[in-house]
């Protein structure tokens, strides 16, 4: 946990950091970010460069340290580069299709569903005739961005005998073999 904790995170040009009473803000081109700091933690910025430091050598330090270190490295890449997310409708007649902030998904019930998306998070949907429809999600809060694209899976999770469902690009679902003459 601790050496996570000890990793010196590059801060890149246009990328700006403040912290007031325990509140690290980091603003870049794509938007910007805040996070809460307890338990003592600091950080120290010097030369480009980010610190992360913990008061004591206490478990409950270490951990918080390790976690703290990757959240602010998460949002320091958000504001900069922003991340991405791609999931695939594997199913007969899935689709979907997008309205501005709204998510329009088949996903074999009797109705729709529609997703509200908060304003951080960008939807593009991409349907070829052939293959599986893609959604791809972007936003510069990987948090949010984990939180919306998990959402969008549990309506339909990836189902082990036939593989049908809403899962992740590239993930790996393991079958099971069927009834048995």
């Amino acid at each position: 946990m601790s050496r996570i904790g000890k990793a010196i995170i590059t801060i890149p040009a246009g990328v700006t950091i403040t912290e007031n009473n325990g509140v690290v803000t980091v603003k870049g081109a794509k938007g910007e970010l805040s996070q809460e700091l307890t338990a003592g933690i600091t950080i120290e910025q010097k030369d480009g460069e980010l610190n992360v430091n913990r008061p004591s050598d206490a478990k409950q330090h270490k951990a918080l340290h390790g976690l703290y270190r990757a959240l602010i490295n998460n949002m320091i890449v958000g504001v900069s580069q922003g991340f991405e997310k791609k999931l695939e409708l594997v199913g007969v007649g899935y689709r979907a299709s997008h309205a501005g902030q709204k998510l329009e998904l088949a996903l074999g019930f009797s109705h729709g569903i529609v997703l509200e998306l908060p304003n951080e998070v960008k939807v593009d949907t991409l349907t070829e005739k052939g293959k599986n429809p893609i959604i791809t999600l972007t936003s510069h809060d990987n948090q949010l961005l984990g939180m919306v694209a998990a959402k969008i899976r549990s309506f339909r999770k990836p189902e082990p005998y036939k593989g049908k469902g809403v899962r992740f690009v590239g993930e790996i679902v393991r079958r099971k073999a069927g009834k048995s003459a």
